[in-house]
This record gives structure tokens, sequence and C-alpha cells, in this order.
């Protein structure tokens, strides 16, 4: 199945158009959804798709490589798979198609702390091939806990969220009543009923709940407990004294997610962070926050030989991958494209909306005339 494609889905709007008719509006929601009036998802897009990239028609050119070296390892394509949770709530099994489809291709999956696959599961479907999205918990023991896991499931990466020191205000969300699982009121089983392959599915894969984080929750806790129980043990505010500790005790490469300005960059080379993800988690904390492009290029241009620049928010394809790298991103991440694939093809999604960006890079290179990924800021236009 590693060269699939459906040629009714070369975009990833055609993926979203056909996911949100068989995806339950409360989980589409939940993905789609930005936080407050949402003028920050807007920005994320505007502002990518803003980018503009010159060719070099009349050069000597043989051909483009998009493969990227991170930590020892070298990947398929400069972009992986962002780490989205509650996933099999808007698919069933979404993690866990989306992990094989991404070893199978040899780009990076981030399993999110929250997701609705176990990490040991994750880990054996990836073939020790994922990455591990950490919200660090306030809780000693289930920090000590979590990372003796991920440990012991061999995950060669550790990404840290910090950009969620609470809980986002998302208007959908709260209109919608989102549980996990979902509350079984009127209107989400009218939802539910109405997207039968959804409900079929899901009967078969069994109610998604936060599989990781099981064992630390009280059993039968209310679900109106549940984002209480977030936010006070699993999603407390981490600064840099909070990182200190899992810099102490994460022997591998440590990625931190969800910078956006220079002070917190500086911040995390000097904690000996091996990468930063500019990034305001898809828009979805702070609704007048900047978006990630413009800062990059500053980041960049700055600190691009003391540490690894990624970015995410806002992709939604090949071009605007490449224009991320073309700002200045060592490589890039995508987490609603490939929930939009899943949603829409099921089993086959995953690969697919690889294969589709892998393509659309592959035409964007070398319309370009570049060879390289580590050359594409040469095409950038300032």
């Amino acid at each position: 199945m590693s060269n699939y494609f459906n040629h009714l889905y070369p975009d990833v709007a055609d993926l979203k158009k056909k996911a949100k008719q068989r995806i339950p509006r409360f989980a589409f929601d939940y993905l789609e959804g930005g936080c407050m009036q949402e003028h920050g998802v807007k920005r994320n897009r505007d502002d990518i798709n803003s980018v503009q990239l010159r060719s070099e028609l009349l050069k000597p050119f043989t051909g483009s490589s998009q493969t990227v070296e991170l930590f020892g390892h070298t990947y398929a394509a400069p972009f992986g798979i962002a780490p989205v949770g509650l996933q099999g709530l808007m698919w069933p099994k979404a993690p866990e198609i989306l992990a094989k489809a991404a070893a199978e291709k040899n780009i990076p999956y981030v399993l999110s702390t929250v997701s609705s696959s176990s990490l040991e599961r994750i880990a054996e479907v990836s073939q020790g091939h994922a990455w591990f999205q950490l919200y660090n918990p306030t809780d000693e023991k289930i920090r000590l806990d979590l990372l003796s896991r991920i440990k012991a499931a061999h995950y060669p990466v550790l990404v840290v969220t910090v950009d969620v020191p609470t809980f986002g205000y998302r208007p959908r969300d709260i209109r919608n009543g989102l549980a996990m699982p979902p509350k079984m009121t009127l209107s989400n089983i009218l939802q539910m009923l109405a997207r039968p392959r959804w409900l079929y599915e899901t009967a078969l894969a069994g109610k998604p709940e936060m599989e990781t984080l099981k064992p630390y929750m009280p059993k039968n806790m209310p679900t109106d407990e549940l984002a209480a129980f977030m936010n006070k043990t699993v999603m407390g505010r981490v600064d840099l004294e909070g990182l200190k500790p899992i810099r102490d005790l994460w022997q591998g490469p440590l990625i931190i997610k969800g910078l956006i300005n220079e002070s917190d960059v500086q911040a995390a080379i000097a904690l000996g962070a091996d990468g930063v993800v500019m990034s305001n988690h898809g828009a979805r904390q702070l609704d007048a926050g900047e978006s990630p492009v413009k800062p990059l290029q500053t980041v960049a241009a700055k600190y691009s030989k003391d540490i690894k620049i990624f970015m995410d928010s806002g992709l939604r394809s090949g071009t605007n991958i490449v224009s991320a790298l073309a700002s200045g991103a060592d490589f890039t991440f995508l987490g609603r494209p490939f929930v939009y694939g899943v949603g829409a093809l099921g089993d086959r999604g995953g690969i697919h909306t690889i294969n589709a960006l892998m393509m659309q890079i592959t035409k964007i290179m070398n319309q370009l005339g570049c060879a390289t990924v580590s050359e594409l800021p040469d095409f950038l236009v300032k």
C-alpha cells in the first residue's frame, strides 16, 4: 500500500470536505476549531500563504531530493505527523493508522500524551520509530512513571509541549459539550447516527479513551471531571525550571514545542534542548497570538547553527511545507491534514496524504530548480 494515491483527493481541501461528511460534527469541530473567535487560525493560513518563492530556471539542474537527516536518522521527506489529541475520537484507531503509515513511509509520527492509543501500542505498530509528545505532569510521580514508560518503549525523541498552561477557550467544544468519551446527549447521538461508517468503526474499535493516561486516572471518574483532572495533574505550566529535570532525566534528543519569541529560543538553547518547534498550537490557545512563520525567519537567521528549528501550525500543502523550509525551518509538522486523510479514506488515508504531500514537494522543488531541502532558503523572496 506504500504507493497508494486516490486521484479523487489530490488536495488537502478535498480530504477535508470528505472527512467532514464522515465524522460527527462534535468531533470534526474539535479538530477544526481554534480558540475565541478563531482569528488566529486564519492568520496562520494567511501568513504562510503570503510567502513567495523564486525559480532559477536556466542553471544546470539534474533533480531534487527531499530527504532530511535528524538526530542520526535520514527521513524520506521534510515533514512529519504532528501530535493531535483525541485522534481516535475523530476516526477510530487513527493513531495506529497514522503511526503505521509514517513508519512505512519513513517519516516521524509524534504521539500525543492525550492520544486514544497507548504509548506502548504505538511503539509496537511504528516499529520503534514514533516520537513522543509530553504534556509535563505537575504530579512528579506521574512524570517519572511516564518518562520511564517512554524510555522502556524505546521512543527515540521526546517533544515537550509548553504552550498549554491551561485549556484554551474553544467555543465550538463548549457548545458541543465535548468530553472523552463524548457525552451521550441527544444532539451528539443524532450526529453519530448520521455518520454510520464512523459509528460502525467505533463500535468495532471500542469507545475512545486516553489510553496512555488511564493508569493515572481515578477509576469510574465522571466525564465532567476529566477537564479538571487534566488541568490539575497533566497540563500544568511548563517554565524553564520545570524543563530542567526533564532534560536531566531524558538522555535522548529533546525538543521544546510551542515557542514563538526569540528569548524563549535562547532559553531552550541554554537548557541544552536539541530542537524547538516554532508553533502557536494551531491557534488553539491564544487567538491574538503571532503566527510562527515570521518569527521563524528571525530565529533561523540567528540560531540555526545552535539548534534544530521546526515549524507547525497552519501548514496544509506541499507549498506551505516548502515555504516554511525556505523561511528557515529544518523540518515541519502537520496535524489536521493527516486526520482529514484518515477521516476521508480510513486505513489508507495516512499513506495517501503522505504521498500527496511528497509529490507536491517534488514538483515544487523541481520547478524552483532546488536540489536539496537545505538549499530552499536561497529561493525565498525577502
